[in-house]
């Protein structure tokens, strides 16, 4: 079977499919290069918004049809918006894989923004807000990106702030779309059991309709990266902490090896380093990760725990310690062996997941072009020796590139 197949419109887009045999759903997507770090300060969370204004109508499309279209049928219909993607998506049976196509490209490019679903919509988001508030981790993330990547607006807020999602009219989506999109940065990415003619012939029907769309906006570069120890107070009970600093881009090649560093001091497993060192051994917090994302042109690392606020110090001291051992110590052929299985095993659960991996493609071929394939990926971690993440760790964790945010309760 062939890893995927890709084709590209006259306008640009392009179409990537995977032949998934033995299923019955189809997952498709369509992807956009633009995320909320194409906003400019008045235009903050306005991309979020618009994932959100695409389901209120179209020129054909009323909400209710919109909404009702895919649930009817048994299926899901779904959207989400991140610093530089804005993905509209379905899970449908075969049988119904047209209908999703065409919802999909009708949504998208023909949304028409009514001024009474803004209105509405404004303050569904400002209730996001405030759930978002309440929620002590997701508020630690984002708090955390602020704290690397400072007032760039990779560092601000996807929803937005109260004042600039007040402010939004239809004319500002208008303006924004026209602003940033370009069709040669949109890709539809499907998995089914369908073949790739299929699939072309009907993403062709109604994605070749989309007139060729250009833009020359470009994304601001980032300032250097400036460690920080920043301190907040929350109504929380728990302390919790993140630490961590810029990391490597999409396209370097250290991106895998930094991964499977990451996975060895946190990753999901329970016997990642600091799940040992704070959980088993310890019992300081319920759960530890460390994370790793990469964007075009920079990525982040961090590692986010919860815990007593009197150990919170002690916590951190260990966490350092654990990265200092992997800085001091080559991994011994035993642990790089096993670390190599991990990953391995996690890409292979990774492909048993279709739409994660309908996911993975639509990114995959807007950031690089291509999909890669698995025995190319297995490849490369093969090729990663104790050494490379050895001074992967010591340039990386280096306390004093590290930076540190604190929640702690208020008094």
């Amino acid at each position: 079977m062939k890893d995927y197949d890709l084709i590209t419109l006259s306008n640009g887009i392009r179409i990537v499919h995977k032949q998934v045999l033995h299923t019955q759903i189809v997952h498709c997507g369509i992807f956009l290069d633009i995320g909320s770090r194409d906003e400019t300060p008045v235009y903050q969370g306005i991309a979020h918004f618009w994932e959100h204004m695409a389901f209120k109508g179209t020129r054909k499309r009323k909400s209710f049809h919109i909404l009702n279209s895919i649930d009817a049928l048994g299926g899901e219909l779904n959207a989400f918006t991140d610093k530089e993607k804005i993905v509209f998506h379905a899970s449908v049976r075969q049988r119904y894989v047209d209908k999703a196509i065409e919802l999909l490209a009708d949504i998208t490019f023909d949304s028409i923004f009514p001024e009474n679903q803004i209105e509405r919509e404004r303050n569904v988001i400002l209730e996001e807000m405030a759930m978002y508030q309440d929620d002590p981790d997701d508020s630690l993330f984002d708090e955390f990106d602020h704290v690397v990547f400072g007032n760039h607006p990779m560092g601000l807020n996807i929803l937005g702030t109260p004042d600039t999602v007040k402010s939004f009219r239809r004319k500002d989506f208008k303006n924004f779309i026209r602003k940033n999109i370009s069709t040669d940065r949109v890709v539809f990415a499907s998995t089914g059991s369908m073949s790739a003619e299929k699939i072309f012939m009907l993403a062709e029907k109604y994605l070749a309709l989309v007139p060729k769309l250009m833009t020359e906006s470009k994304r601001l570069p980032l300032e250097k990266y400036k460690a920080k120890e920043i301190e907040l107070y929350r109504s929380v009970n728990q302390a919790r902490c993140a630490i961590g600093r810029t990391a490597f881009p999409i396209k370097h090649q250290q991106r895998l090896p930094f991964f499977m560093l990451m996975n060895i001091l946190g990753g999901p497993f329970m016997n990642s380093k600091l799940n040992l060192a704070l959980r088993e051994k310890r019992g300081f917090v319920y759960a530890v990760d460390a994370s790793y994302t990469a964007y075009s042109d920079t990525g982040i690392f961090g590692i986010f725990f919860g815990t007593e606020p009197a150990r919170l110090d002690k916590s951190v001291q260990l966490v350092l310690r654990e990265m200092q051992e992997l800085m001091d110590k080559p991994l011994s052929s035993r642990k790089l062996a096993t670390a190599k299985e991990q990953i391995k095993g996690q890409l292979a659960l990774m492909e048993e997941n279709n739409q994660g991996l309908m996911l993975m493609m639509g990114r995959s071929v807007i950031d690089t072009g291509k999909v890669p394939s698995f025995e190319a990926v297995e490849q490369r971690i093969l090729d990663i020796e104790a050494d490379e993440l050895q001074n992967l760790a010591q340039k990386m964790f280096a306390p004093a590139k590290l930076s540190i945010l604190k929640m702690l309760p208020q008094n």
